[in-house]
């Protein structure tokens, strides 16, 4: 019912192209601060202006620079609520979810699971292979960073979910009038858009494929429970923690985090084992808790656009 009850015959396919659009250039406009500080720091420094996110990074301060990098997501976010209200005439909650309200319990859920797994995975391997970690822990600029994630990384994680999980699976929905394309297309585009991050560059174009088989978990979790209320909070935690815990030299957002990876990157099976066994796993938990069944219509079926959709309390 998700997509169903989102899609209405006067939303034309490109009219999500041109929302897209929109979106784009509201996150370009939201990066405008962080372009006059770095450029403002290039020039005190003596320095050429960064090019990619690891040497901005290293010409700020981390925090400042993240608080920086983070803020445009909240310009997109607010985007995707003026396009979805003013282009489709469509009410936020309908981007959320199919239940009439949003299920915090849910998203709370999701995150604290993740956020369990996330943290013990991480002091498992801090402990099995200390040689590959030292504690980067500094109070003052981690109360800073604590208090950055948590009201940023949120918003960061939210903007990505409204606009892979919401407005594109609605859309490309829109276009197929079926459920496996907009899975699949949305997977692939938020894999493809990691392809610059420096964790690519560094350990290779296989781990693309975690990228991408995270994008395709969080389109299933989407599709089978009715909502992104289990995405957001995966995504969040996922994000959150992530930040919070391990830094390295190469990775996209170097933080003022409590350990830091000092081990040689590499990227072998290890990148399959959260699409083969982790994420099965979390889809068989979730599965059983909030009693999905009838996988195959929810995930490839047909969608039958009808009258009911025009009267839908989720358009104006």
């Amino acid at each position: 019912m998700f997509l169903e009850n989102t899609i209405v015959p006067r939303h034309k396919f490109w009219s999500y192209l041109g929302g897209s659009v929109i979106f784009i250039f509201a996150a370009f406009v939201g990066q405008i601060p962080l372009a006059i500080v770095a450029i403002g720091k290039s020039f005190s420094a003596g320095k050429g202006i960064p090019t990619d996110e690891k040497e901005l990074m290293q010409l700020m301060d981390k925090n400042l620079s993240l608080f920086l990098i983070l803020i445009s997501f909240a310009f997109a976010l607010f985007a995707i609520y003026l396009v979805s209200k003013y282009i489709h005439k469509q009410n936020f909650l309908s981007l959320t979810t199919a239940r009439s309200k949003v299920d915090w319990k849910r998203i709370f859920f999701s995150f604290s699971l993740w956020g369990i797994f996330t943290v013990g995975s991480t002091l498992l391997m801090f402990y099995t292979a200390p040689e590959n970690f030292v504690i980067n822990f500094k109070w003052q600029p981690f109360i800073i960073l604590f208090f950055i994630s948590i009201v940023l990384i949120p918003i960061q994680t939210s903007t990505e979910e409204y606009i892979f999980r919401g407005y594109l699976m609605q859309g490309f929905a829109s276009l197929a009038r079926n459920k496996w394309f907009p899975l699949l297309m949305t997977s692939i585009i938020f894999g493809g858009m990691h392809i610059m991050n420096p964790e690519v560059r560094e350990l290779g174009y296989t781990v693309m494929f975690y990228y991408i088989g995270t994008g395709l978990f969080l389109g299933i979790i989407t599709l089978m429970d009715d909502g992104m209320e289990l995405a957001l909070g995966f995504h969040a935690a996922n994000n959150l923690f992530a930040a919070l815990l391990v830094t390295s030299d190469w990775s996209a957002l170097q933080t003022d985090a409590v350990f830091k990876d000092i081990s040689k990157p590499s990227a072998g099976i290890e990148v399959l084992i959260p699409l083969l066994i982790i994420f099965p796993l979390l889809l068989f938990i979730f599965s059983k808790k909030y009693r999905w069944n009838n996988w195959k219509e929810k995930l490839t079926g047909t969608i039958q656009v009808s009258t009911i959709n025009l009267k839908s309390k989720n358009y104006e």
